[in-house]
């Protein structure tokens, strides 16, 4: 029963975030993603420092073992943005740089296929993440289902523009972003046979996970919503200055109910 819901989650977190991500990218409700950018950003943090590092230290294993491999999770996403960066060129078509004509359409051609195959390896990688967390506790899964749920959607936002720009049509981005959300499922089956057998490990993966959930928020959700704040300086920063944190701490809010939820406190 534990894989049902585990897949089930998994599958919700994926697919759902997809279908609001084309309702909002292909659609006219742009406005709404700096909304869930500043509430992912709290949800993420609460959700890691209030649900999997806790859980991950009440499970039995060494303080100094799970800092370690939270400053090992933070510094190797890190290492794979790095390399990711590298090997990517984010350059766009009328983004004031001057390139040669359809240098920018070629280039992003290679890299919407390139972006496919990075979608479904960070589909599978929270696929895993779940099926540790409900490893755990079934209302813990439910929990990092719904803060993975809610960061894939800013994601998936961008994945769409990449692919449109990369020559995609719409019902093509759609479909391949549909099959690359299936790597979840994979991620979520393959997680909940491996930690079975391994149990040991489980809380050095809510670890990881909760390093995952730390290095989005403050690497990419909250240098978007500084950029956010800067580009409405003139007129309308007074409205984002209240409203972002004030989003940010909606989020931070729901994760810490859930945990007093959780523990039954």
């Amino acid at each position: 029963m534990t894989l049902f819901y585990i897949l089930l989650a998994s599958a919700a977190a994926t697919f759902l975030s997809i279908g609001l991500a084309a309702v909002v990218s292909l659609g006219r409700l742009s406005r709404l993603v700096d909304k869930l950018v500043s509430f992912s950003a709290g949800m993420l943090l609460g959700s890691a420092l209030l649900h999997l590092l806790p859980e991950s230290l009440h499970m039995g294993a060494d303080f100094h073992d799970i800092t370690a491999t939270l400053l090992a999770g933070l510094l190797g996403f890190f290492m794979l943005e790095r390399l990711s960066l590298l090997r990517h060129d984010h350059h766009h078509e009328h983004d004031g740089h001057h390139h040669p004509h359809g240098h920018d359409a070629a280039v992003a051609g290679r890299g919407g296929y390139s972006l496919l195959v990075g979608s479904t390896v960070h589909a599978f990688a929270d696929g895993v993440l779940i099926a540790a967390a409900f490893q755990v506790d079934s209302f813990l899964g439910i929990v990092t289902a719904a803060a993975i749920a809610t960061h894939e959607v800013p994601q998936q936002i961008g994945n769409f523009f990449v692919l449109l720009n990369s020559g995609f049509s719409k019902a093509r981005a759609l479909g391949f972003n549909l099959l690359t959300g299936s790597g979840a499922l994979v991620g979520g089956a393959l997680g909940y046979f491996a930690l079975a057998q391994a149990g040991g490990w489980l809380p050095f993966v809510l670890a990881v996970a909760a390093s995952n959930f730390i290095y989005i928020a403050l690497s990419d959700l909250i240098p978007q919503l500084h950029a956010q704040a800067d580009s409405h300086h003139h007129g309308g920063q007074s409205r984002a200055a209240w409203l972002q944190p004030s989003l940010m701490l909606l989020g931070v809010l729901l994760a810490a109910i859930a945990t007093r939820f959780l523990h039954g406190h």
